[in-house]
């Protein structure tokens, strides 16, 4: 099996910043951008004082990342809010900890696009970059947004891969199979603590819990299981 090489040629901060553009200036899918300009147009009461971003959120993170973050989409009042993925919400504020007991976050909170948090070793994407009704992005929506992600792959080509959630596994996934990776059969089914690696030359995959309140108040994920599934993803991609 061939692993695809992106080009040396360009810095990749450069290379990321060039995707970047690209995702903020999409219009690919009529229904997220109906749905992501209302919400930032009618806003929510608790923020009705901010200016919503209302536009596709980039991802973010350290230009030499060995691990990517990979989750759902932005939240409605979060990332379309704030402009930056898992910001703003509290399935960010349950990341950003997470992240920052492990060493690859500056800060334990996020709040907004300038509010002076760095990674360390880790860029965190999305499998759909615009907020979606319901949390819930269409098949053919996260079609169009997979060539965003795949960008970013190939610049960073990481080592391991941390999926929060079912989709955002999926979506890595696929990542592998479009590097030309033969995926066994049946294809692997998500699950907490699901570790795969299917060849040398290509990342591990982690899977979590998304750490949604949906999960986190019903106690479906904890803190601890978010610490190991980090831990683990962060040995996996040889952070030190």
């Amino acid at each position: 099996m061939k692993v695809r090489q992106h080009s040396t040629k360009v810095p990749k901060a450069d290379a990321l910043a060039a995707v970047e553009a690209r995702v903020i200036a999409c219009r690919l899918c009529p229904r997220l951008v109906a749905h992501r300009e209302e919400v930032a147009r009618v806003k929510r009461r608790a923020y009705r004082d901010c200016e919503y971003w209302g536009r596709p959120v980039p991802g973010f993170g350290d230009p030499r990342a060995r691990l990517l973050v990979l989750g759902l989409a932005p939240a409605a009042h979060g990332g379309n809010r704030t402009g930056r993925i898992f910001t703003g919400d509290r399935s960010g504020d349950w990341l950003f900890r997470a992240l920052h007991r492990a060493g690859l976050a500056s800060q334990p909170t996020s709040s907004h696009r300038g509010d002076g948090l760095n990674l360390r070793g880790a860029y965190i994407s999305a499998a759909a970059r615009c907020a979606p009704p319901d949390n819930k992005p269409a098949s053919e929506e996260l079609d169009r947004c997979r060539p965003y992600l795949e960008e970013e792959f190939r610049i960073l080509r990481p080592r391991a891969i941390l999926a929060l959630g079912g989709i955002a596994f999926e979506a890595a996934l696929n990542l592998l199979d479009g590097e030309g990776a033969a995926l066994p059969r049946p294809r692997p089914r998500f699950g907490h603590g699901t570790r795969f690696r299917i060849a040398a030359g290509l990342p591990v995959i982690i899977a979590s819990y998304h750490p949604s309140q949906q999960n986190t108040q019903t106690g479906r994920l904890t803190e601890a299981m978010l610490d190991a599934a980090v831990a683990a993803a962060r040995e996996a991609a040889g952070i030190a």
